[in-house]
Parts: C-alpha cells; structure tokens; sequence
C-alpha cells in the first residue's frame, strides 16, 4: 500500500447563518411549549449558529446532492479532474430512495464517468466514505479519489411532518427523542481529495490509519427514520406497515434519537480509543489536534470526564471544533472540521491530528490519524 494524502478540501453551507431567535422561522412554529423545549435544548447543546437549506416558507432549490456536488466542485478549482477517478459519498439520507447518493453527486459534480460508492449510515458514514476512497488511492487503484459527506436534514422539521401524526401531542410538543433532532441538526457539505502524492504547494495530510468498529451486536437501534416502533419496542420498517400514508401517520418518517441509549454509548466508544491506545495507533501526548464529532456541548463534556478518569485525556485546548457556530452537520461535520483547521493557518509540518466520529445509530466509532506534512509558506 503506497502513502495517500488529503491535497485540497472545501466545503458548501447554504445561505447564510441562521442564529438561535431566527431557527423557528426556518423550521416552522409547532406551539409555544415546543419553543420552550427547543430553548432548553440549545441550552444544552450550545450551538449559536447553522446554515439550513430551505427558505422560512419551507422551499429550496437546494437538494443533498447539490450540496454535495458543490462541495467536491469546490475541491476540483484545485486540481486537475482528469486525474480524479474515484468519488464516495457519505450521508444519513439521500434525496431519493433509488439511485444512490453518489449517482447524484457525479451528476453535480462536472466529473467525467467515474467509479463511485455511495456510503449510508449517520455520521460515521463519513468515515465509510473516507476509508473508501484512502484505500482505492492507497491500492493504486487510482491516482486520486473525492470523498463528501453532506446533510440536508431541515427538510425533515417543518410542520408538516408532524402535524396529524400520532406522536404529536396535545400541547403541539413531540417525544424528546424529536425534539433534540430538531433543534440540533443543520445543512451542509464538505469534500476533500485524496491523492497518491502530497500538493506541489502548500500543506497536504498524510492519511497514516483509519479505524471504525460497529458494536450493532451489543446495541439496539438508537437514531431512527422510516420505522414504526411497536409497544415492545421492535421497530417495523416503513415498507412493511399499511403503506405510506399509515407510516406516515405513526410518525415513521420523523428522526429520532434515544438519548438515553446515547449515554450508554460512551464507554463503549471510550473503549475503542483505549483499543487502539494499547494497539499504538493512538498517543494521546502526541495529538497536536483533535478533531472530535458531539452533538451537543453536554455530550463533549460527558466525554471529558470519561477520558479525564481513564488518564487518556487530550486537553481541551488542543480540541479542535466548529459545531458551535456551525452546527452539526453530520456526515459532513469531520470534513467541515478538517476543511477549516486547514484554512485556519494554524497547522506546521509535522503536526499529528486525531479525528474521532462516533455514531448514535447503532453504536459505531470511528476514528484517523492525520500527518500535517509539506511547506506552510
């Protein structure tokens, strides 16, 4: 396997930033009451800022794969195209339910035919698509690759797509596990190229290992859409009810996400990073950068104190995030990270990044380690 490197990156954020009073505009009023726990939650979250796709009335000429494609156009204004020949895509849901996401993008993207994967899970789709496209470059398969992640997940939060179902409450709330969701979620893409060869200029990352694990065999489902879940709990996809309209009705288009079942999560993820710890591939002393995925500011400090009692802490300062007035952008939020610690002008040559993802799904972690190599000037 031969060294492969991220060159160029970019990123695609619609419209411009949507602060906390203006979220309600964009997503549409349930109730007073729905207000007050969305203002609870951003309380707990801490995000600022996001960008949406859709205008206060609900329209958009925006789609995930035009985001997408927007980004990896963004990343051939710096190279050459023809020596692009591999595109994988991550997201949590794709425009249509067939073709995949990846067909989508290539058609966005001005790219010649091309070999592509379409990558679909939540956030560590990312790094799905990431290790995809590192390998088919490492194996000599190609002299360069494309990998985006993008979301379009306020499409999901209008009114309309609770209003009439069952899980719509009196009071105009929904369950707490779509409420966080809708009040945490944002818009947009990020890309980068990976290439068998450092950039001629500039910086480049030295992709030196991916890592990701499912523990789906010790987990339930934990973030949802298309399923109905029963009174025992199991969950019956979409396609299997009356039809469309009576899932519609149990609320089985809506995104949910047991917060519960994320706590318990934690440790799991913790270790995996003591894993791979004890493997070498991690030093925790060693990491100038550290690019963790959370959802919220209470996940990440949950997440401290686990590592602060396991003696593998990263100080904080060395964290590296942009979910604050960003958002999170789920499988595009790794590659929103990279793309701006790049244009920060804070990396040196030398310096060794640690991205870590962790996914609510079913239970994945996901984790790389970069090498900051090249000319800074």
């Amino acid at each position: 396997m031969q060294p492969v490197y991220v060159t160029a990156t970019a990123q695609c954020l619609p419209g411009a930033p949507v602060g906390n009073e203006a979220m309600v505009e964009y997503i549409g009023r349930l109730s007073p009451e729905a207000e007050r726990l969305g203002r609870l939650t951003l309380r707990q979250n801490r995000i600022r800022g996001r960008h949406y796709a859709i205008r206060p009335d609900g329209s958009s000429d925006w789609t995930v794969a035009k985001l997408a494609g927007r980004a990896v156009r963004g990343v051939l204004a710096q190279t050459d195209p023809q020596r692009v020949g591999f595109l994988a895509t991550a997201t949590t849901q794709n425009d249509l339910l067939v073709p995949g996401l990846a067909s989508g993008v290539h058609a966005e993207s001005g790219l010649p035919p091309i070999e592509v994967a379409s990558l679909q899970s939540v956030c560590a789709s990312s790094m799905m698509a990431f290790k995809t496209a590192a390998l088919q470059v490492a194996a000599g398969e190609h002299r360069a690759a494309i990998v985006a992640g993008a979301e379009f997940s306020s499409r999901y939060f209008r009114p309309g797509h609770y209003i009439g179902t069952d899980t719509m409450r009196a009071d105009g709330t929904l369950p707490g596990d779509a409420e966080f969701l809708r009040w945490t979620l944002s818009d947009g893409a990020a890309a980068l190229l990976i290439e068998d060869r450092p950039a001629e200029r500039g910086l480049s990352l030295r992709v030196d290992w991916i890592s990701l694990r499912s523990f789906a065999d010790r987990f339930a489902p934990c973030m949802t859409g298309g399923a109905v879940r029963g009174a025992d709990g199991d969950l019956t996809p979409w396609s299997l009810t009356g039809g469309a309209p009576e899932a519609a009705r149990a609320g089985a288009f809506q995104l949910r996400q047991d917060i519960d079942a994320l706590y318990r999560m934690l440790p799991v993820w913790m270790g995996e990073f003591m894993r791979l710890v004890d493997d070498g591939k991690i030093d925790p002393d060693a990491v100038d950068w550290f690019l963790c995925h959370f959802s919220a500011h209470s996940l990440r400090e949950e997440m401290v104190k686990l590592a602060t009692r396991a003696g593998c802490m990263i100080p904080e300062e060395r964290w590296f995030t942009n979910i604050y007035d960003k958002g999170n952008v789920g499988a595009a939020a790794i590659f929103l990270m990279i793309d701006d610690l790049m244009c920060s002008g804070r990396l040196r040559p030398g310096q060794r990044i640690l991205c870590a993802v962790p996914e609510s799904g079913q239970c994945i972690m996901a984790y790389a380690g970069l090498t900051v190599v090249g000319d800074e000037k």
